[in-house]
């Protein structure tokens, strides 16, 4: 008996082994591939772009700060504290997302979670920063972690006329979901100036690929978009700012939404505002924000501020519930978001992951997050 233990033993953790180096063999190819690596007309363009300077994208936001290289040593200590309240207290309500064809003449948008949204503008459908697998990492063994299943299955997404994508960090830029879009979609993926090069790498066709600099315009499907700016960084190694990283403005004939992706907060909110807005819906990020990063993720204030500034109708968080990337509490960024819209007398909808908001007609806000702190 004790020889079988032994021998189940060894089996258990042969098997182990086999999943680890099987994961790890994919990690080069989640690092994706350095831009000025990649072809000529790319690294011709990128080298073109004002945003690139001495061999890197860079802010040019006056006082932008330099990212740091990780989390200060005073904040070290404060990861193992309090860790329960970074959590939700139970499991996420999600919905059923609606099967239905997108309205004709409207805006609906449906947050799978995190970043992930799907914008049905005057009939047509645009899915920004999909993120499917598990963990938002180079390898499914470590990193952060999902909070809540998706609600909804890559193969049962409706066909999508683009796929928008803001930065090529790990929470927004997710290998394993682009490989699968690829197979099952036929839409075009729109990035910044470089994200090329990640996709091409994971099997996606030139063809397929529409990449822009910042107030540059493509259309696709109808619908115009417009990179604009954000107040951010790049990289998926520990070389960074490789790559750029942006906002979309997505234009129907009539109707307006934005995308901010990731940044902190910048006076030219206004600027994009003026020249694109106003919009029916802007989708802003409200989470994973701290002192010590102030300039690359807004607080939930700061969020209403740039919705303000961009001429928004109705806001729609994203950037929170899903996955834990700051100290703050869990749900402290949609509490804080909404008092602030309270305040201030902005229309925001917080939708359970899955659930369907119409642009025109939001619900009124149910804090259905607040049985879970």
């Amino acid at each position: 008996m004790a020889g079988m233990r032994t021998a189940r033993r060894i089996l258990a953790g042969g098997a182990v082994l086999a999943a680890a180096g099987w994961a790890l063999r994919e990690v080069p190819a989640e690092l994706g591939m350095r831009p000025l690596r990649s072809g000529p007309d790319r690294v011709a363009r990128i080298r073109r772009s004002a945003q690139f300077r001495d061999g890197a994208f860079v802010n040019p936001m006056p006082g932008a700060a330099t990212v740091p290289s990780g989390p200060p040593v005073s904040m070290l200590g404060e990861f193992a504290q309090d860790r329960e309240q970074r959590h939700p207290a139970g499991p996420i309500p999600l919905r059923i997302p609606p099967a239905d064809a997108p309205p004709a003449d409207g805006v609906r948008a449906v947050w799978y979670g995190h970043a992930s949204t799907l914008v049905e503008i005057e009939g047509r459908r645009v899915l920004f920063d999909p993120v499917w697998s598990r963990r938002v990492s180079p390898t499914r063994f470590v990193g952060p972690k999902r909070h809540h299943p998706v609600p909804v299955e890559l193969n049962e997404l409706p066909e999508v006329d683009a796929i928008a994508i803001s930065h090529d960090h790990y929470d927004h830029l997710d290998m394993a979901t682009v490989r699968r879009l690829n197979r099952t979609q036929k839409a075009p993926f729109i990035v910044p100036l470089g994200i090329g090069a990640h996709l091409e790498r994971w099997g996606v066709a030139a063809y397929r690929i529409i990449e822009l600099d910042w107030d540059e315009e493509a259309e696709v499907a109808g619908l115009r978009f417009a990179a604009t700016a954000a107040r951010h960084f790049s990289g998926r190694t520990l070389s960074r700012n490789d790559t750029l990283w942006g906002s979309w403005v997505v234009a129907g004939p009539t109707k307006r939404v934005f995308y901010a992706g990731d940044s902190g907060y910048f006076e030219g909110y206004r600027g994009i505002g003026s020249k694109h807005g106003p919009f029916d819906l802007t989708l802003m990020p409200i989470g994973a924000y701290s002192p010590a990063w102030p300039d690359i993720h807004m607080n939930p204030e700061e969020a209403v501020n740039a919705h303000l500034d961009l001429g928004g109708k109705l806001l729609l968080p994203v950037h929170w519930a899903t996955f834990t990337l700051a100290l703050h509490p869990w749900a402290e960024p949609v509490d804080r978001l909404w008092r602030e819209a309270k305040a201030r007398d902005v229309r925001i909808a917080v939708p359970r992951p899955g659930e369907a908001v119409d642009a025109s007609a939001a619900p009124t806000v149910e804090g259905w997050w607040e049985m879970l702190t």
